[in-house]
């Protein structure tokens, strides 16, 4: 029963990542909308409470399913990854402000508020283009216990968020032109940079 785990996790999260990347390419977004009267405004909403929905299987697969331990991390260091893990939930929650949450979640969708915004480079943007994907990594990345199951899907979803990174910066570029590549010229993609003169802030 072990050794399927690994095949089923894998198995899983690679329908969970198609469905997924399909219900969040604005390209069918817009052919959604335009078949279904009234869809812009919950989509966001719907697309979120199925994700979530989606998740539950990993609850299982990862953490009920019987899986090989690799390692544990003793303490002092385990306090230390624990405390990486807090501040990077935090600045996932930060950088989440800053682009707006009820956006993210689409509860400004629902309630006729969403609209166009500008390009956020200050923050978190100002240091790195791509913090989301960065914090959850670490979140992931950074836990004291590591498993069979948990290096595969840590694996797996480090390769969907770099992924879904390229996916949307395509879709900025899209958006925003030539500010989005002269942004991309002086911000570094994950590995944040650590002085931001010169950047002029924008909200969201």
């Amino acid at each position: 029963m072990i050794s399927a785990i690994p095949l089923a996790l894998t198995t899983y999260f690679i329908l969970f990542a198609a469905l997924h990347s399909l219900l969040a390419d604005p390209s069918f977004k817009r052919w959604f909308s335009q078949r279904f009267f009234g869809a812009e405004r919950w989509y966001r909403l719907a697309f979120v409470i199925l994700a979530l929905a989606m998740m539950l299987p990993f609850i299982y697969l990862l953490f009920i399913s019987p899986s090989r331990v690799l390692y544990i991390v003793p303490a002092p260091w385990s306090w230390l990854m624990m405390a990486g893990q807090s501040i990077s939930i935090l600045a996932l929650f930060g950088a989440l402000r800053q682009t707006g949450i009820s956006s993210f979640f689409g509860a400004a969708q629902m309630r006729g508020e969403a609209k166009a915004g500008n390009l956020v480079k200050d923050g978190y943007y100002c240091h790195l283009r791509n913090p989301l994907f960065l914090f959850a990594a670490a979140i992931l990345w950074l836990s004291p216990i590591m498993t069979q199951s948990l290096l595969i899907f840590n694996l797996l979803t480090t390769a969907y968020f770099y992924a879904g990174a390229r996916h949307e910066e395509r879709s900025l570029q899209e958006e925003f032109g030539r500010e989005y590549e002269e942004y991309k010229k002086r911000v570094p993609m994950f590995f944040p940079r650590r002085r931001c003169a010169g950047e002029r802030a924008r909200a969201s």
